[in-house]
């Protein structure tokens, strides 16, 4: 018997709902998963007899929004997202009447710096990337608004071409993860973190200084999806792109990577760990929803089954680095297992 307080959130849907419940699963969020979540939708559609579901991109955190906006057939079922749920958005959730929320994570990918497929190559480190990009850098000892111009002057060992990165906006669930792995990481190598801190800055203020990035054109947020920013990146040849792994892989025929750390990124390096800009892809699941909304639980199952997501499946030939405890999600999937606190 299920408890009670799942009972009610049940049957508060069910008063929400006309008489005819909607037969579509409507998916929204992430421009990284949409396209890893297409495939499995018309996969579904072709394999099962439910409506092929409903996929829309928007990223990550408006998908997290949308699907914490209520219960009932007026909001969505599923967000993708490449960056974990907050604590935020569990709060709006519950606020909203949201209380259970299923967190699915499916595979892994990496974060890439990519620049025109005829243009110089790049060996990158988040020093680079922090010495490019930051607004406030350590040159000779002190703390001073960013005078590079050129990567050679960031580094000789790059190429003497003007720097411009297009850097993932603040919608992307990328950018959390840019900003940790990259900024961060690149501020404390390069000294500027312990400078900050020397400075008279407590923890929260070090990290935001530390993720001020400059304003006058060197760097560009895309708040659109990857497209968008190979667009950008077609229009100037001197830009550098940051995009998924599974993206770049499927536009090697435009895109030239760079290593990060002397590591060249591919789904084996992603796998292992040793290429160090690699993030956990999610999908967050309405659990009121299942059971009310026709095909919602199997298309989960679907998902994270062995013949889509696993090592083998048409998800890893699209770039997906299989889940190493894709057995246990599966079994939670099956469980129904609504996420506990953020840890």
């Amino acid at each position: 018997m299920k408890p009670f307080y799942l009972t009610v959130s049940v049957l508060a849907f069910a008063a929400a709902m006309p008489a005819a419940a909607r037969d579509q699963i409507q998916i929204t969020g992430s421009s990284t998963v949409l396209p890893y979540a297409t495939i499995v939708a018309e996969a579904f559609g072709e394999n099962f007899d439910f409506p092929t579901p409903v996929v829309e991109g928007g990223g990550s955190g408006a998908g997290r929004k949308k699907l914490c906006e209520g219960v009932g057939e007026n909001t969505v079922d599923i967000a993708n997202s490449s960056s974990r749920i907050s604590q935020s958005d569990i709060d709006l959730c519950k606020a909203n009447g949201v209380e259970e929320i299923m967190e699915v994570r499916f595979g892994y990918d990496g974060i890439v710096f990519a620049s025109a497929v005829d243009g110089p190559e790049f060996a990158l480190t988040p020093a680079d990337m922090y010495n490019a990009l930051a607004e406030t850098v350590l040159k000779d000892g002190a703390l001073v608004p960013n005078p590079h111009a050129n990567w050679s002057e960031v580094n000789a060992a790059l190429p003497d071409q003007e720097i411009l990165v297009l850097s993932p906006g603040t919608k992307h669930g990328t950018r959390e993860v840019y900003d940790t792995k990259v900024i961060i990481q690149g501020c404390e190598d390069t000294g500027a973190m312990a400078a900050f801190t020397a400075s008279g800055m407590d923890e929260d203020a070090t990290e935001a200084a530390c993720m001020e990035l400059r304003t006058d054109g060197r760097n560009i947020d895309i708040d659109g999806d990857y497209t968008e920013t190979l667009a950008r990146l077609d229009a100037d040849k001197n830009a550098i792109g940051v995009f998924g792994l599974s993206f770049y892989q499927n536009n090697t025929d435009k895109l030239r990577v760079a290593t990060m750390s002397g590591v060249a990124p591919s789904a084996e390096t992603v796998a292992s760990g040793e290429y160090p800009i690699s993030r956990p892809l999610f999908f967050y699941v309405k659990k009121a929803h299942i059971g009310v909304i026709p095909g919602l639980k199997e298309f989960v199952e679907f998902f994270v089954s062995d013949d889509m997501a696993g090592p083998n499946g048409p998800l890893a030939e699209y770039g997906l680095v299989s889940d190493p405890e894709l057995a246990a999600t599966q079994a939670m999937v099956a469980a129904e297992t609504p996420m506990g606190p953020l840890q």
